[in-house]
Formats: C-alpha cells, structure tokens, sequence
C-alpha cells in the first residue's frame, strides 16, 4: 500500500470512492436526501485538492482511498482533516489509519496548533481510536 499526492486524473475513482461511502456506510446515519445533497463529482474533487494537499493511498494501482488536509479557513496555526475515505469493501484493514497517518506527517498539520475534523456521524468512532477527540463548544 502506497500513498502519493492526489493528481487531477484520480478525481473520477476519489469521487466514487467517497459516494460509495456514503450510499453504503453513512446511510445508517443519514438519509438519502440528506447524502444526495453531498455528492461528490470530479469538479468538487478538483476544487478540495485546489485548496488543500489530499493524497490517494492506491494498492495494486488501484486507488483504495484519499484524504486531505487544509488550513483552516485561510489560517495558519488551524489545520482541517477532510475527505478522508476507504472504499467500502476495504474498510477495518488498516486503510484509514495509514491516511492519518499520512496526513499526520505534512506540512500544514505538523505546524498547526489546532486540528479539527469535518466527520460524518459515522466515522467519530474511527476518529476517536485514532486519538481524536470530540469539540467541546
């Protein structure tokens, strides 16, 4: 398992991955008007990776998953987590945590002072082994 940079050609297979996710794992938390109106296409895919650094984790050349990482709304000591996903079938493998892990090591989290995550319902527990906690408002 190899993790690189994400690059325009991958919109189409990082786009299906996480609308997969979202019809086969978040459903059990959300209804399908609710996931409808969050579905991804290779534009939406194009523009995260335009603001942020999102990277594929591939297998046998075949994308298995992504994540990103951004500043947080333009600053530079808050960094965001986002579109961290696994194809459904190849979740509890490790998958996700090496995407963290990935993530863990670039630029825009080891200089932040605050990370935040944008999760679904779905994925808090996975978050929370990973170490993560909830925000407290």
């Amino acid at each position: 398992m190899l993790i690189r940079r994400f690059e325009n050609s991958d919109a189409q297979y990082v786009a299906e991955i996480i609308n997969r996710n979202f019809f086969e794992v978040n459903i059990k938390n959300y209804s399908k008007e609710e996931l409808n109106a969050r579905l991804f296409n290779e534009e939406k895919v194009r523009t995260i990776a335009e603001y942020s650094h999102m990277y594929v984790c591939y297998s046998d050349k075949e994308i298995v998953g992504c994540g990103a990482i951004s500043n947080n709304w333009g600053s530079i000591d808050e960094s965001v987590l986002l579109t961290i996903f696994v194809k459904p079938e190849l979740r509890k493998n490790g998958i996700g945590k090496v995407i963290i892990e990935n993530l863990e090591h670039d630029e825009l989290f080891l200089r932040a002072k605050k990370i935040e995550i944008s999760s679904s319902i779905t994925a808090c527990e996975f978050y929370f082994k990973m170490g993560y906690h909830y925000k407290k408002y």
